[in-house]
């Protein structure tokens, strides 16, 4: 017969094993900022509220959620760095704002910027960094702050953004640097057409990035690629105003790392600047944009609907004089219809001592007035099948 085990006994056992088993870390904890003295009426700066939320988020052994409940809650600069958790989400239903003097926050980097952490993920939510004034001062030509990036993320892995609209970034709207595995989704992106450097989407030395459901309204690139971009996916995006998707520009330095795998496909540009353009600083370089897809792209009154420069010299100011040494190959133009606000509807201005080649167009059907536009071929080497409209000059 088994020994008997008393109840008393049974308790401490199980008691025991509930102690020695490891933490599963399932149980989520949330964190609301205004429980932590933020106050949601526009003028409360709420800066040490919600740093002190992101340190018991992080002192948190269980996933956790920063709540921002509905309200106006003004935010100075602030830097969330990298912890032990790797599971934070910031669940936003209100507005951040940035203070409306814009010297205040003018000379960080980031408004609001993310440094080394993990499995962040923000939903929702409006982030107004109020640049309007910032602007004016910059277009006035009077010494002026850079302004800041509204949201940047340095060195960080395993990141999504969902469902966030920026609103008027004194310089970029997001910036992702330097990180992996990343996802932004359903964004709304929107500033003036004439807003100067308010990049939409700035993606650089970063891999595993998509960015997929999103309009961009802005006064720069929609998406600009910078180097050291490898894996990148773009899909179901709108953009316009704004100068495009941009890779680069690129050779701003002799040592800078290429671009390669970049997938851009379903997009709409409504009256940019340019459409898909690769752009380089006539310098030399050892960088180099390769393995890249433009599929599926609608045209609507673009001023230059494909563009590759290695020319680039924004207002023909401190142009270098010489020739670029990025090499640009292996670039796929696939279904690219819709209307082009100049004649000159494809243009390829590639470096003379590294000549552009494995060019492919297939079934461009672009028109310029009702009429079928032209190309312009410079050093560029390729083939095209399928609709030709324009004509290929490669």
């Amino acid at each position: 017969m088994a020994p008997y085990v008393g109840s008393s006994s049974l308790l401490l056992a199980a008691l025991l094993f509930m102690v020695l088993q490891p933490y599963s870390g399932t149980a989520e904890v949330t964190y609301n900022v205004v429980d932590l003295g933020a106050r949601g009426d526009g003028r409360t700066d709420n800066t040490r509220a919600f740093l002190d939320a992101w340190a018991a988020a992080c002192g948190s052994a269980s996933p956790a959620t920063i709540y921002v409940p509905p309200g106006r809650y003004l935010l100075r600069n602030a830097l969330f760095r990298g912890c032990n958790n790797h599971a934070i989400t910031f669940r936003i239903h209100a507005t951040l704002v940035a203070p409306s003097d814009y010297r205040i926050i003018g000379d960080a980097p980031n408004w609001l910027g993310f440094q080394d952490v993990v499995g962040v993920s923000i939903i929702g939510g409006v982030l107004d960094a109020q640049g309007i004034d910032l602007w004016a001062c910059k277009m006035s030509g009077k010494n002026c702050p850079s302004g800041a990036t509204t949201l940047g993320f340095t060195k960080s892995n395993n990141i999504l953004v969902r469902g966030l609209i920026s609103l008027n970034s004194q310089m970029f709207h997001i910036v992702i640097n330097g990180c992996h595995n990343v996802k932004l989704q359903g964004l709304r992106v929107s500033a003036s057409g004439h807003s100067p450097n308010t990049d939409g989407i700035h993606v650089q030395l970063s891999s595993g990035v998509m960015i997929s459901d999103t309009k961009i309204r802005t006064g720069d690139d929609c998406v600009s690629i910078g180097p050291g971009a490898t894996n990148l996916w773009i899909e179901n995006v709108d953009c316009g105003p704004g100068h495009g998707i941009s890779i680069g520009s690129l050779a701003k330095d002799l040592e800078e790392e290429g671009v390669q795998n970049v997938t851009v496909k379903t997009v709409t540009f409504t009256g940019t600047q340019n459409g898909v353009r690769i752009k380089s600083w006539a310098r030399p370089s050892n960088g180099f944009v390769k393995h890249v897809v433009f599929q599926h792209i609608s045209m609507v009154n673009v001023q230059n609907p494909i563009v590759i420069d290695q020319n680039y010299c924004p207002r023909q100011k401190n142009c270098p004089g010489k020739v670029s040494g990025v090499k640009v190959s292996d670039v796929r133009y696939e279904d690219i219809h819709g209307t082009s606000a100049s004649e000159i509807a494809v243009k390829f201005d590639c470096s003379p001592t590294d000549p552009c080649d494995g060019i492919k167009l297939k079934d461009l059907k672009l028109t310029y007035k009702n009429k079928s536009p032209k190309s312009l071929c410079a050093n560029a080497d390729g083939m095209a099948s399928g609709f030709e409209m324009p004509a290929s000059c490669l």
